[in-house]
């Protein structure tokens, strides 16, 4: 069921409206012209709107205008008896959802309506789907370092430089990664990732430029990679400095000119990607030891982000503790846990070699160990290893 308003200065054809769509089961309000409609509509959040087009006091493509800068989730149909192909394709250009001609035709009026809803909750769910993946990735903290990661962020997201972030393992390089996409211009488009780490070096280049069919005895169909997954949006090379001197070489040709090859081709595929780089190696070091080449270094680093331990944030953990503590609360179905100040003080007190990843594994311990309250002798009983 939808809440539908209908603007229309015919009062036959609203009533007809109305009576059709009520027994549809959706709830239907009418107005006989433009300033009426959105007065209306500024009070009640509509799903749907049927407009006229030709009304006095107000024509419809001005109500249009004035709906589409109200909401941005409500469907507008515009609805006319004197209407041209022109207006059609000016309605939906200003964002109206469908036009439909006078007489109405009550069977494609219904469709439409259909795939409104349809659309309306396609959006809704998008919307919802990506608030949680913000708060998954939400990044916690008020501490002077965390807060100065925050504003290189929201500085850096909107231009395009490449950007590398250093730190040690666990800290949250690929929270940082993620933000500076989300915050850029190419949030839209994919946000994709590949661990360096994890892709033995002789299938690397397949993994980030995609094969041909037949281009090695594996490759039975064309494959693209990520580069090209990744066109439009982020490209995050999570542990570059693992990657092998082959695959850099490559790497570095596809950032100078915007192109790549896969495997077992020569023809060139232009790309347009931003890269964001990550690692826990001392980059210079690994450039002494030839291990990594310098000129793609100096390609990637134009922005240097450095993502501190949690042993240099503890001020941080009364907030990770309480966000972790109502993260796993909702996976396991069950109340948060009150966390006592003492045991806050004994989580203070720990080596936190894993960072933040060892952090919240030892508070989902704590959660599945303890009762209704976590203590400091709860921190002290289960937050090591147990010795034998």
């Amino acid at each position: 069921m939808a809440k539908i308003l209908v603007i229309d200065d015919e009062k036959s054809i609203r009533n007809s409206l109305k009576d059709v769509l009520e027994y549809e089961k959706h709830e239907v309000d009418l107005a006989e012209d433009g300033p009426e409609g959105l007065e209306k509509f500024k009070e009640f959040a509509y799903d749907i709107v049927l407009c006229d087009i030709k009304m006095p006091k107000m024509d419809g493509m001005e109500v249009l205008d004035e709906l589409m800068k109200l909401s941005d989730s409500a469907s507008i149909i515009m609805i006319s008896g004197h209407g041209t192909i022109d207006t059609a394709v000016e309605a939906i250009k200003k964002g109206a959802f469908d036009y439909i001609e006078k007489p109405l035709d009550l069977n494609r009026l219904l469709i439409t309506i259909r795939n409104s809803l349809d659309k309306t909750n396609l959006i809704t769910e998008t919307k919802t789907l990506k608030r949680k993946v913000n708060k998954t990735f939400e990044m916690i903290g008020e501490s002077e370092a965390i807060n100065k990661i925050r504003q290189m962020i929201d500085r850096v997201a909107p231009s395009d430089a490449r950007v590398l972030i250093t730190g040690d393992n666990g800290t949250g390089k690929e929270l940082v990664a993620r933000w500076i996409h989300e915050k850029s211009n190419r949030n839209a488009m994919p946000f994709v990732e590949v661990n360096c780490a994890a892709i033995p070096s002789e299938l690397i280049e397949s993994e980030l430029f995609g094969h041909e069919k037949g281009s090695f005895t594996s490759a039975y169909k064309q494959r693209k990679g990520k580069f090209e997954q990744a066109n439009g949006g982020t490209l995050f090379l999570d542990e570059i400095g693992d990657m092998s001197l082959s695959a850099q070489a490559k790497v570095l040709r596809a950032l100078q000119e915007n192109k790549i090859n896969r495997v077992g081709s020569d023809k060139d595929i232009r790309v347009d990607v931003r890269i964001i780089a990550a690692t826990n190696k001392n980059i210079k070091e690994e450039i002494e030891n030839k291990n990594f080449r310098e000129d793609l270094y100096h390609r990637i680093s134009v922005i240097l982000i450095h993502v501190p331990a949690l042993n240099d944030r503890l001020e941080d953990i009364p907030l990770l503790a309480e966000h972790f503590n109502a993260q796993i609360a909702s996976e396991y179905g069950n109340k948060k846990k009150v966390i006592t100040k003492d045991a806050i003080n004994e989580l203070q007190k720990i080596n936190w070699t894993g960072n933040i990843r060892e952090f919240r594994n030892v508070l989902e311990r704590l959660f599945i160990l303890c009762d209704t309250e976590i203590t400091g002798k709860d921190v002290l009983a289960f937050a090591q290893p147990i010795s034998t």
